[in-house]
């Protein structure tokens, strides 16, 4: 594929490989420079060819889901199996199952909450008066007279 040409990055495997970027995680910035533009061209690409748009969308969007999965994951806690194998002379001899648990987490619960329900969790509730606290620092510019008695 040429580097730089968007009509390469039209065809279905150009569409489908900048959808692959999107999707293991790259940034805009980290695709332009694998496509070898800047991001500026990039940015112009995306409002022009609609294509090149959706394919990034749809990468990201599923990127997206999995840490929205891992996030609420996290936030409510869970259990799993943790398995170690001991080998000796390349044969499995001994095999454990250990269930573990990962304890809820309180601030992926404040960040999920405070971003899936504003209304209730954000820091400022609608309707408050921010009450003005002015602060007044006294500094004593009056000269001390050295004590004679020292």
């Amino acid at each position: 594929m040429a580097k730089g040409k968007y009509e390469a990055w039209l065809t279905e495997g150009g569409l489908l490989r900048l959808e692959a970027w999107a999707r293991d995680g790259l940034i805009d910035k980290q695709i332009a420079e694998n496509i070898g533009i800047t991001t500026t061209t990039l940015y112009d690409w995306k409002n022009k060819y609609p294509a090149i748009s959706e394919a990034l969308k749809r990468g990201k969007e599923v990127v997206d889901i999995h840490v929205e999965n891992a996030l609420l994951k996290r936030a409510l806690g869970y259990e799993y199996d943790e398995v170690k194998e001991k080998y000796e002379y390349g044969r499995m001899v001994e095999r454990t199952v250990t269930r573990k648990e990962v304890v809820p987490d309180t601030t992926a619960q404040i960040f999920w909450l405070k971003n899936r329900r504003p209304e209730k969790w954000r820091d400022k509730v609608a309707g408050e008066t921010a009450t003005e606290v002015k602060k007044v620092m006294i500094i004593n510019d009056t000269k001390r007279q050295p004590d004679s008695n020292q």
